[in-house]
């Protein structure tokens, strides 16, 4: 299964963005109000800078405290991008999400960023794939 059929079952989900130079806080209370575990931080909304998630903010107030949430995203977002393409394979993303331990993933087309693909989503899809592929095995078994 390719990332792109990942996509197209999720539906129309938003990426969420805010722009460098955000307040902690306020990426905060958007993932909290949207219930998702990370924004990507984009200047114009298509092109991914950084990407913060709720364990960066974790990670961050354990060491600083509350001052933390005054602080720009720009401070504690990860730059080195990690991302995949419509054309990748579930598998491969699965793996490289697993070996890098984080759970989000832009994908992204010709530098523009299409949509954002969850380790939740991948392990889905591919659970999917795997109850398709033992009805099959089992309608042969069974002669049907």
């Amino acid at each position: 299964m390719q990332v792109q059929q990942i996509l197209k079952s999720k539906g129309g989900v938003e990426v969420y963005t805010v722009k460098p130079g955000t307040k902690v806080s306020e990426a905060a209370k958007i993932l909290a109000d949207k219930r998702i575990g990370t924004v990507v931080i984009s200047t114009d909304g298509s092109h991914a800078e950084g990407i913060l998630s709720e364990r960066d903010i974790v990670r961050v107030l354990s060491r600083k405290g509350g001052s933390c949430m005054d602080d720009s995203v720009d401070d504690y977002m990860t730059v080195k991008l990690v991302t995949c393409t419509l054309a990748d394979r579930a598998d491969d993303v699965l793996s490289t999400m697993t070996e890098g331990r984080f759970r989000h993933m832009p994908v992204v087309e010709d530098g523009v960023m299409v949509g954002l693909i969850t380790l939740g989503d991948v392990v889905k899809a591919r659970l999917s794939e795997l109850s398709m592929e033992r009805d099959a095995l089992e309608g042969m078994i069974m002669g049907h």
